[in-house]
């Protein structure tokens, strides 16, 4: 076990690296950038990130104006202004070096995790997610415990009334909760429970109320919830539907094979059956997908949700990056959310040994 550990996390450097060579190439072509941003708002043209793919005047697709006159200008938007005070600006976020040097510094400086600082927040990157990492880590926790607490006992209640009226009336239910985006919840749950048109009962901004720290544990711990629960039921009803249907395949698969039938015949009941033969068998595929679940929750799919309840977390912080060209914040939290699923997938691939003994990662070719 502990040689398969080792080789495990020593393929983690290679992907680490790939992902961030791939990352700062692209971004190398990608349009515009921090030192583009500053001479736009010194020049008064910068326009929102709706504006710049929607060819609204200034944008990065309108035709014609003085921002695409000179092609051979380094920085769109630069003529006219002092080339000393671009150079100034190159020096300030780094681009007077080379390509590879820049990319070579970002990888040394990454592996003592010293994400720099941001460019536009005048804040350390790593001071900046941790500022931001309650947010997400509320919502990703709450919401997989949650689904997992609502999807693992109904996917087994499934297998075991397979085709009976609960088994079909569920399905329903499942089937409306997957088509339907869990952004689409929470603007119904906002409408309905957030003062849109109807009652006004539960909070629409922030994680707790001003005047937080003065409340009792009780208060406090209440409060969190309260914030909490529309956008924690908007991210599970979208969510618990694949979980569901996950677990309900896999108790059938493991229901209908022949040591089954043997328990059954020797005398067993069926609960000694179900939780002493089959429950360890099906679990197994899933706490496969609780990697790709969490770190989806955790990362991507709280992005909609943060934005819509006004929830400042890292999803809402690595969009504005990106869109603000900010570079050390949207390296810095690749890195990080890399990093993170990388070290989960491992964990969730131990946890197989841990219900199953048998098997034997000793022998896997990783």
């Amino acid at each position: 076990m502990a040689a398969y550990i080792v080789r495990r996390l020593l393929l983690m450097i290679p992907t680490i690296l790939g992902i961030m060579l791939v990352s700062f190439t692209i971004v190398q072509f990608a349009p515009g950038g921090p030192i583009e941003r500053i001479i736009a708002q010194i020049q008064g043209t910068e326009v929102s990130a709706t504006a710049r793919v929607g060819g609204t005047a200034g944008s990065d697709f309108s035709g014609g104006g003085a921002a695409v006159s000179d092609v051979t200008a380094k920085y769109r938007g630069a003529q006219g202004l002092d080339p000393e005070f671009i150079a100034s600006l190159e020096k300030q976020f780094g681009f007077d070096k080379p390509v590879y040097e820049r990319f070579a510094l970002m990888v040394w400086n990454y592996a003592r995790f010293d994400f720099g600082e941001s460019y536009f927040r005048d804040v350390q990157v790593i001071d900046l997610i941790l500022e931001k990492m309650p947010v997400s880590i509320s919502l990703g926790l709450w919401t997989t415990l949650i689904t997992y607490m609502i999807s693992i006992p109904l996917g087994v209640m499934k297998a075991v009334r397979d085709g009976s009226s609960l088994d079909v009336w569920t399905s329903a239910v499942i089937i409306v909760g997957y088509a339907i985006p869990g952004f689409l919840f929470a603007v119904v749950l906002i409408v309905l429970f957030a003062g849109g048109s109807y009652f006004d009962v539960f909070p629409l901004r922030g994680l707790t109320s001003d005047g937080w720290e003065e409340l009792s544990w009780f208060g406090k711990v209440t409060d969190y919830m309260w914030h909490l629960a529309l956008p924690i039921t908007a991210m599970v009803i979208s969510g618990f539907a694949t979980t569901t249907l996950l677990t309900k395949n896999s108790f059938l698969d493991e229901i209908k094979k022949q040591y089954v039938v043997t328990a059954r015949a020797k005398g067993l009941t069926e609960r000694e059956v179900l939780y002493g033969h089959v429950f360890r068998n099906a679990m197994l595929i899933v706490i496969a997908g609780f990697p790709g679940a969490f770190v989806g929750v955790f990362f991507t799919g709280s992005l909609l949700i943060e934005t819509i309840f006004s929830l400042d977390g890292l999803g809402l912080l690595s969009f504005e990056s990106i869109i603000n060209r900010d570079y050390p914040v949207v390296f810095g939290t690749l890195y990080i959310f890399g990093l993170l699923g990388l070290v989960i997938t491992l964990i969730s691939d131990l946890t197989y040994t841990w219900i199953d003994p048998r098997i034997d990662f000793e022998t896997r070719e990783v």
